[in-house]
């Protein structure tokens, strides 16, 4: 099972159960129902682009895997749509979840709503065993996998059954309260909830979102440059240069490593493949080998060009 395979699946799932919740949403009145599937909808789309993102950057890694027209435009590969596709999920989903607090503390304010509970109650009840089945089914492929975006999905159906978890919750209490004293809260109950999850909600994102613009802004990875930097010493220890410059840059799955040794001018003189085995060597000890990392590896006399 690959990543694309499993992040088609969900779509179509989440679809499915954003199509079935506006449905049951509008008939039964439930402005909870609506804002859960909107935000299943929400999540679908942004899932879509995460394919198509993960798509291209796999293609890119096969030698005929993109047309000669789209490697010369992308020559650099496509890593750095990934945080770009995080950032604007998380920023959708901080939105959204804004735009729910705001219409149930309005709905509040104007003594609340009541719609029909036992039709949320069929779809709280319905949804819930996707939600949990679709996130147990992705855990347990994405062990093997260990990919960001089915990280992402997982959470999102995580999150997805939580708040649906919270609606049958709320709906069981309104039947219950119905044709009692406390029947005067029932319209409450609906904007009541919905307050309560978008306020749950609201800040699951901003991990996601600060992680994005750390890697769209090219922040250094501090372990990863720690790691860097002691080959590099090593390599300097051993081979008598006079200095490196390391940079270090994660975007998406990506690794962008560029190394520079300062040869001393007294370094004796070696053939090409002298150095190409000590570049090979160096790479070797660096790690992290596969076809989403860019290596760089210099031998410079001359301190400006590691600059």
């Amino acid at each position: 099972m690959t990543e694309q395979t499993i992040l088609r699946r969900s779509i179509i799932a989440t679809f499915i159960i954003a199509a079935y919740g506006v449905t049951l949403g509008l008939w039964s009145g439930s402005a909870a129902v609506i804002f859960d599937s909107a935000y299943s909808l929400v999540d679908a789309s942004m899932t879509v682009l995460s394919l198509t993102v993960a798509s291209l950057i796999l293609r890119s890694a096969a030698p005929d895997g993109l047309s000669n027209r789209l490697r010369s435009r992308f020559s650099m590969g496509f890593w750095h749509l990934e945080p770009l596709v995080l950032a604007l999920n998380g920023m959708m989903l901080i939105l959204i979840s804004a735009y729910g607090l705001m219409n149930a503390i309005i709905s509040i304010g104007h003594g609340g709503r009541q719609p029909d509970f036992g039709i949320g109650l069929i779809y709280a009840a319905t949804s819930l065993f996707v939600y949990f089945g679709m996130m147990a089914w992705e855990i347990g492929h994405n062990r093997r996998i260990k990919s960001e975006f089915i990280a992402l999905d997982i959470r999102s159906w995580m999150m997805g059954g939580s708040i649906t978890a919270a609606l049958l919750a709320s709906f069981v209490i309104a039947l219950a309260l119905e044709g009692t004293r406390y029947a005067w809260m029932v319209p409450y109950v609906d904007p009541a909830i919905l307050t309560v999850i978008s306020l749950a909600l609201l800040p699951l994102p901003i991990p996601i979102v600060r992680q994005a613009f750390a890697e769209i802004f090219l922040m250094t990875p501090m372990e990863l440059k720690a790691e860097v930097d002691a080959v590099a010493a090593r390599a300097v220890a051993q081979h008598g240069f006079a200095d490196y410059r390391a940079y270090v840059a994660k975007t998406g799955r990506g690794l962008q490593i560029e190394l520079y040794f300062i040869v001393a001018p007294e370094t004796p003189d070696r053939s090409l493949r002298a150095w190409d085995d000590l570049r090979t060597t160096i790479a070797a000890e660096i790690g992290h080998d596969s076809p989403d990392r860019w290596l760089t590896i210099v031998f410079t006399a001359d301190p400006n060009w590691a600059e």
